[in-house]
Order: structure tokens, then sequence, then C-alpha cells
């Protein structure tokens, strides 16, 4: 049986494919079409999906999207007409969106994929959210937490999932919501919604959580995690291009930070705004977990949502709510309905029974030896073939022992917003100044933005403040920011926060056999079984998916070197020119 499921029409358009219940494929809409965040139908991943599975639109069964529009439509419809006049604006451009396009999904996915009405399935968002967490992880039994901006009505959603069911309990509503509460302080900090968020948790450990009275002054936090906002202090509910209302600048007694402000410094007013939010959203986060322990009596916990890409709170979720284990899937965010849809559909809904554990995040394309050569030999790229593994590492932990940065493509694409050793740029975190090199001369982006390190799992406790790190999902998935331990902090300064703290990838032997051995090697060499890494792309481009596209990504930035698959690129032997973008 082949399931397609989607997510499309609001941001980070995506495609998987399920054959029998097992991923197939999964890939965002953004690296193929080089549109970040791309929201348009997800045509290139789905193009991707059937052909890794080898099959035609033809031959899917089912089609699941990944919400319920004519819900979501109700829910403007609603609070544009309770806040109308206010509304009349981002009303009228709803219904330009909604009433041409966005209403009518079905026909959409039929015409562009050529099937039947018939074999098109719509699941709820906070199910799909939930589905791709629960299915996805080992667990028989577990409690599900699902934490974003706002699906159909659901903000946030707790349940239960047993064997093929998940059954959700209680859920909070629109306009209340820890994502849009979030997104608010992102906007006032001066970033980017949607897209700045992680900016706003790498800023707060610069401040101090000097503002969480004035925080809760406009918002309501119960014992259970429920949250209720002054609506008076926000705007997002009927308003087309303002997060914020003019009472909320008048509350904290500042205008939001220009964004064109934001990449020169770290304004301490801001940072203590950063650190404050962090602060709130973390104790609800926490409040919400434990009264879900409590109510589910389970030690296993799953989380979906786009909250739960904040790494920081997950790792205080473990330590301080009772659970054993947490799996957080490794896209959380709307592009992780696309997984979560088939599986609810195949599971959920069809009661097919489980065999299907995501061990892994490497679901994207991949290019073979022969289409990199062709691609390097058709620009007239200068390179040098590699085939002997342990060489080829050597060779790049020689760069990284002199202070050189390497670009490092290998195998498929990761599934979700990290860079797991697939598109990666990597660089020594021992180096003092790696960090700085790296965010000016490399990502070309704010310098207080940190950096991961990927570590051995067999060493990971060694380093790091995570027992037992290699029964931890969220580790595997960059998804725990957990303290460096005192006797590397000084050992790893360009992977350690300025509040010791480091968000660690747990890299395993099984799943990504050369970035282990690259690992190894260099820590055999250096003494330290950890490199630095980061995504594979520039400030405000969508991480690299082609061998061009890696080439190009190389050559406008400060690398020193680039490994596509076994072919070593080195900066220096290449054209002024480029070659091909």
């Amino acid at each position: 049986m082949n399931i397609l499921g989607l997510s499309f029409f609001y941001h980070d358009a995506a495609a998987a494919l399920l054959k029998d219940g097992v991923l197939v494929a999964a890939g965002e809409e953004e690296r193929f079409s080089r549109k970040k965040h791309d929201p348009g139908f997800p045509v290139n991943a789905v193009r991707f999906c059937l052909e890794r599975a080898g099959i035609q639109a033809q031959d899917l069964d089912y089609v699941v999207f990944y919400e319920k529009p004519f819900l979501k439509f109700e829910r403007i419809l609603v609070t544009s007409f309770a806040t109308f006049p206010k509304s009349m604006a981002v009303f009228r451009e709803s219904m330009l969106k909604w009433l041409t396009e966005k209403l009518w999904v079905k026909s959409v996915i039929a015409e562009k994929l050529g099937i039947s009405k018939k074999k098109i399935i719509f699941a709820d968002h906070h199910m799909s959210h939930a589905a791709s967490a629960f299915y996805c992880s080992p667990f028989e039994e577990a409690a599900i937490l699902t934490v974003d901006g706002a699906g159909e009505w659901s903000t946030s959603t707790q349940g239960i999932g047993r064997g093929t069911q998940i059954d959700i309990q209680r859920e909070m509503r629109f306009p209340h919501s820890i994502g849009l509460l979030y997104s608010a302080f992102t906007a006032y900090c001066g970033f980017e919604v949607n897209e700045g968020e992680y900016k706003l948790m790498g800023m707060a450990p610069y401040g101090v959580p000097r503002y969480v009275d004035k925080i809760k002054q406009i918002v309501r936090i119960g014992e259970d995690g429920s949250l209720w906002h002054d609506m008076s202090y926000f705007s997002y509910h009927y308003s087309a291009s303002s997060t914020l209302a003019q009472r909320f600048s008048e509350h904290f007694g500042k205008p939001p930070r220009d964004p064109k402000e934001q990449d020169k410094s770290l304004d301490p007013y801001y940072c203590d705004v950063a650190a404050s939010i962090q602060a709130v959203t973390e104790e609800i986060l926490i409040k919400m977990a434990k009264h879900l322990q409590k109510t589910t009596g389970s030690k296993h916990l799953c989380i979906a949502g786009g909250v739960g890409l904040n790494c920081v709170a997950n790792a205080k979720i473990l330590r301080d709510c009772g659970f054993d284990q947490l799996y957080v899937h490794p896209a959380a965010g709307d592009d992780g309905g696309a997984v979560g849809a088939a599986l609810w559909a195949y599971h959920g809904l069809l009661g097919k029974p489980r065999g299907f554990v995501m061990e892994h995040a490497y679901w994207g394309s991949e290019y073979s030896s022969g289409r990199i050569r062709e691609f390097l030999d058709k620009a007239q790229i200068p390179y040098e073939e590699i085939g002997d593994e342990g060489k080829l590492c050597e060779r790049v932990a020689d760069d990284l022992l002199q202070a050189k940065v390497c670009g490092w493509y290998q195998g498929r694409f990761e599934w979700g917003p990290r860079a797991l050793g697939a598109r990666s740029i990597i660089a020594d975190a021992g180096h003092p100044d790696m960090k700085d090199i790296v965010n000016s001369k490399i990502k070309f982006r704010e310098a207080f933005r940190p950096f991961a390190p990927s570590v051995l799992t067999e060493r990971c406790e060694e380093l790091f403040e995570l027992p037992n790190a290699e029964k931890h999902y969220p580790a595997r998935f960059m998804l725990y920011v957990v303290p460096v331990k005192d006797a590397w902090k000084d050992k790893l300064p360009s992977i350690t926060h300025v509040d010791g703290t480091g968000r660690v990838q747990c890299v395993r032997k099984d799943t990504a056999p050369r970035y282990y051995r690259l690992i190894e090697t260099f820590g055999q060499a250096s003494g330290r079984p950890v490199i630095l890494n980061t995504s594979f792309n520039l400030k405000g481009e969508p991480i690299v998916e082609t061998p061009a596209n890696a080439y190009a990504t190389f050559m406008r930035s400060g690398m020193d070197s680039l490994i596509l698959g076994d072919f070593y690129i080195d900066k220096k032997k290449q054209k002024v020119s480029g070659g091909a973008r």
C-alpha cells in the first residue's frame, strides 16, 4: 500500500511517502525549489518521493493532507467577524487566498497528481503532529504533547497513544497559544516570525529573565500549563502585517526593535526580554508535561509541533517531568505533518499494525558518485577522487586540525531543519576563534548564534551532561541543549554557548557510518571526539540539495574545502568564476 502525505499552503511545504507503513522518502519543497520556507504545492518533493519509491502517482492508494481546510477557514471567519472592523485588511487578504485556492485543496491535489478525489483524505492538523511523533517512536504506549502556533482551532493538544490508536484528551484553542506568544516576542526583538525563533532562543542566554513578571501580567498560566492571553496586547488575530498592539510596547516601555538593527549588537534590554520569554515558555511546557505525566502515568513522552524545536525546553522536560524517555519528531513543524498525516491514515484510520521506527533523519535525495563526477567534469571543476573512506576521513580530519572549514555533503539529505552530517558545514570545535570565523565568513549571520557539537554517541556522556545518551532519540536529531561538562568547556570553546551549554547531536555508527568515522578519526588525532556542525547553507537560503547547490555555496563563502561523496575539492585550486551555480 502506497500512501503519500502532504503539507502545503502555509509554510514549509513537504511530501512524504509510505510503502506498507514504512517511510520511503520525505523532503521539504524548499530544498528543491530553493525558496526558503516554500509554502506552495510541493511538486518537486512529490516527484522525488515517487521516483525514490519507483512508482507513479496512479499507484498511490491514498493521499493525505495534514489538516482540514474548512475548519481552518471557519476559524479565520469567526475571528475576523469578532474583531471587525480592525480585521478588515486581514479579512480581505484572507478571502483572496482562501476563496481562490486554499479552500480547494482536494481539487488542487487531484489536478496536480492526476488522481481521483476518492483517494484524498484529510487529517486534523494536531493529529498529524501527534501521529508524526508517536507512530515514529519506538514506544508501544506514550503520552503525547503537541504545541505550535495554531492548526485549525487547536494550538496545543495532550493525549495518549497506545498501539495503533491515538486519543487526544485535551486541547488549547486559538488565539491562546504558546507558539504565537513566542512569535510575538520574536517580532518584538526584531526577528522575523516563523524564521527568527531560533535566534531568540540563541539570544536568551545573553540576558537575565528580569521581565517574567511583566509577561505574566499579560497572560495567565494554569497549573496544568493552560494559557490565556489578554488579547488587547496583541494584533495577530486581526492584523495582516503586525503581531503586536500598541499597548504591548507601552507595557514593556520600549517599541519593537527595528529589524534592520538586530544584526548589529546584542542590546541588553532585548536580551533580557528574550531570556524572559524563554523562561516563561519553559515554565508552561514543564507544567504541561508534568500534568500529562500525572494524568497518563506514562514514562514515555512524544512531542511535535513547531515549539518542539525548542531544544532548551526539551532537555528540561526530560530532566524535570518524570518521563524516562522522550521522542521528538526531527521535523517537528508543519513539514513533519506530511509524515504524520500518512502514518495516521495507515495506522489510526486503516488500523494497520506498526512496524516502523524513525531511527534516523536521512530521508531526502542523494546523488551517486557517477552523477557527482558528471557534474564536476561538466563544470570543469578541479577535484581529487578519494575512494578509500579511511583516507578520505584522514584528509578531512587533517583539514579540521589546520583550522579549515569544510563543506560535508554525503548520502541522503536530512528530514527537518537540522543538519545532521549529510548536508553540514564542519570545523574544529576546539579552535577558540572558530565560532566567529564561521558566523562572519561562512554563514554571514549574527555573531551571537551558537553552533552545535556532533559527538560520538559512546563518548557523549564524557563531554556533556546527558546520562545514557544512547537511548535518547532527540539527541540523535540535535533536539536537546545540555550543559557541557566543566572539564571540556575550555577544550570546546566554539560549541560552548555563553551559558555553558551545547545543542548536542549524538552520532551513531549504524545510522551515519561515514560521519561517525570522520569524527572518530578526528578524535583520534586531536583528543576531541567532537566537531562543530552547522547547516550547509548561507543566511536566508535553504540547505543545499544538489552537488551544484553545494559547490555554489562553497564558492560564495569562506569554506576551504568541499567533500562531495568521495570527491575532495580544494578552494585554492578553483577558478575565480566558481563554475556552475
